[in-house]
């Protein structure tokens, strides 16, 4: 008989992470909510009203940033510079989005990329198979095009 295995603490191990209760807590609900993007602020007060307790900002500002790092929560910095966080999705390989010098605001580029999604695919996955070859593990990868937007650049013509 197989011991229970906690899919939580697996997954921090894996990552190099260590498994506190802040860790799994955290990790937990990112996974539990998947599909919904939360501000520390936003992500502290679910997390207090679910657990009847609050968890040190400090502490939780530090975590996020760790999961960040390895991977397991992908962070995006909206239009009024304010980071949002939400569990990595399994199936991301490679997620193309502008980021404005100017205005800050984050665009994805599926829509405009759309003839050319099969090409960046295959770039992302190429790239993900050299990084396994070479040993590393618990990578994503994010396709960031920054610069300056068409409005921003419009504004300041006027």
């Amino acid at each position: 008989m197989q011991p229970n295995i906690d899919p939580i603490n697996e997954l921090l191990v894996a990552h190099g992470l260590r498994r506190t209760y802040a860790a799994k807590l955290v990790l937990g609900w990112f996974l539990a909510h998947p599909d919904i993007t939360y501000t520390h602020a936003q992500l502290l007060s679910a997390l207090a009203q679910d657990q009847h307790e609050e968890l040190d900002k400090v502490t939780l500002y530090r975590l996020v940033d760790r999961l960040t790092q390895v991977g397991l929560v992908l962070c995006r910095v909206d239009v009024h510079r304010v980071r949002r966080f939400q569990a990595m999705p399994a199936s991301v390989h490679a997620i193309p989005h502008f980021e404005c010098q100017s205005c800050h605001r984050d665009s994805p580029l599926q829509d405009a990329l759309k003839a050319n999604t099969h090409d960046l695919e295959r770039a992302a996955q190429s790239a993900l198979e050299a990084l396994k070859a070479l040993g590393y593990q618990g990578y994503s990868m994010d396709f960031a095009v920054r610069g300056v937007c068409a409005d921003c650049v419009t504004e300041a013509k006027h």
